[in-house]
């Protein structure tokens, strides 16, 4: 699965998820989005799985890679 990165740690908070969004329409089917952020995304994946028709929830995958390091990869169908 081909993954595009997008750190966001320097994004200001009310401008994260249009970002986040607009990324995330810019794949392609069978793609990702890997997303750097501060903090577990964890309300983004239930605005995700809620909204967006094309998010493949059970493909879903996070990691804590320092305390203010996760990466999430929010694969499209």
């Amino acid at each position: 699965m081909t993954a595009k990165t997008l750190d966001i740690r320097d994004v200001p908070p009310p401008k994260r998820h249009p970002k986040i969004h607009d990324a995330f329409d810019d794949l392609e089917s069978g793609e990702a989005l890997e997303l750097v952020n501060d903090h577990e995304p964890k309300p983004l994946f239930y605005e995700m799985q809620a909204e967006v028709d094309d998010f493949d929830a059970d493909a879903y995958e996070v990691e804590q890679r320092a305390p203010d390091e996760f990466v999430a990869k929010l694969p499209k169908k």
